[in-house]
């Protein structure tokens, strides 16, 4: 079962189980994994023109590393969202926020521990150099869809400017 298949089975079952709060968090995360396919297929139909229907839908379906992309948007998105709401004291949202989060979470792949990426990143600024952008490219290649891009980004500047 691919990640988009198991989205739309916890959403039945959310549905089933009236869960309100999941059932909204998944119904948008649906949405946003729809839009990403209708902007791949878009860009496949003007690269390759002529393309029969079922070839189109096929292609432009997205992997599941792809919706693990569209999971960390959704998830800055939420992120964003609660720094917002502490800064404006509205406690209520600020929960509300974060019960989304924890949804979101649960379909991401098992996460790297700060110290996980520390160890990651020090190994590279020793092949690489302290170079932040060459650090960055490297690591990010090495954690995507594991990691933050803003604690990744966090520790390599860390650790290039303990250099």
């Amino acid at each position: 079962m691919n990640l988009k298949e198991k989205i739309e089975e916890d959403l039945k079952r959310a549905l089933k189980e009236r869960k309100e709060r999941e059932v909204s968090v998944l119904k948008l995360l649906k949405d946003a994994i729809f839009l990403k396919e209708k902007e791949k297929r878009y860009k496949i139909f003007s690269q390759k023109g002529e393309i029969g229907e079922k070839e189109l839908e096929k292609e432009s379906q997205l992997s599941d590393e792809e919706i693990i992309e569209v999971i960390f948007s959704e998830i800055k998105k939420r992120k964003e969202a609660i720094f917002e709401f502490e800064k404006g004291k509205r406690e209520d949202l600020v929960k509300k926020e974060k019960e989304e989060l924890e949804i979101l979470k649960k379909y991401l792949p098992q996460q790297l521990s700060p110290e996980d990426i520390k160890n990651l990143a020090k190994e590279i600024i020793e092949k690489v150099g302290p170079n932040f952008g060459a650090v960055m490219k490297e690591i990010m290649s090495k954690v995507k869809g594991r990691a933050d891009g803003a604690t990744v980004s966090k520790i390599v500047k860390e650790l290039i400017s303990k250099k």
